[in-house]
């Protein structure tokens, strides 16, 4: 199924600009929620409060990158040759990017609170709740990556064997 844009060319990888952004504002996302992880686990362990401060940043800078990952990464799953097999993957990596976006600004709400009360100590439960964000990341990484390494998402040979006919 070949889509047309009149308004857009279209490069070889079937996208509007020369490489995927996605993956390189989501990695950074990524980044930021991790290393934000660490931290506060660090802090929390060596009672350094500057680690916290660190932490916090980093989860309202990823808090704010994440809605440009979502928004481009909706536009180029909309640019892709969606095949049947791919969907699946597709669609929860979608319901889980749109949710990890709400529950990354909901964390960083209640980092917020956390280091307006006391910016000297964090409470073990938002660790736990930290711990299942960096949780649903990697689960979100794993879908990432398998619709690149597997279905070939945006990735010029399956792009051109499918606008040839060649069925992945």
């Amino acid at each position: 199924m070949e889509k047309v844009f009149y308004a857009l060319s279209l490069n070889k990888e079937d996208l509007p600009y020369p490489d995927p952004l996605h993956p390189v504002i989501v990695h950074f996302v990524i980044a930021m929620v991790i290393f934000s992880f660490v931290c506060d686990v660090l802090g929390y362990f060596t009672r350094n409060v500057r680690l916290f401060e660190v932490s916090f940043w980093n989860m309202f800078v990823a808090s704010a990158a994440i809605f440009f990952a979502v928004i481009f990464g909706q536009l180029e799953a909309g640019l892709a040759n969606i095949y049947p097999a791919v969907q699946p993957t597709l669609n929860f990596h979608t319901v889980m990017g749109w949710s990890l976006a709400a529950i990354v600004v909901a964390i960083t709400g209640w980092r917020f609170v956390i280091r307006d009360r006391n910016p000297r100590k964090v409470p073990p439960v938002y660790l736990g709740a930290a711990t299942f964000l960096v949780c649903l990341v990697c689960l979100q990484v794993y879908l990432g990556s398998k619709l690149v390494w597997v279905y070939g998402l945006h990735i010029e040979p399956v792009v051109q064997g499918m606008k040839q006919g060649i069925s992945p």
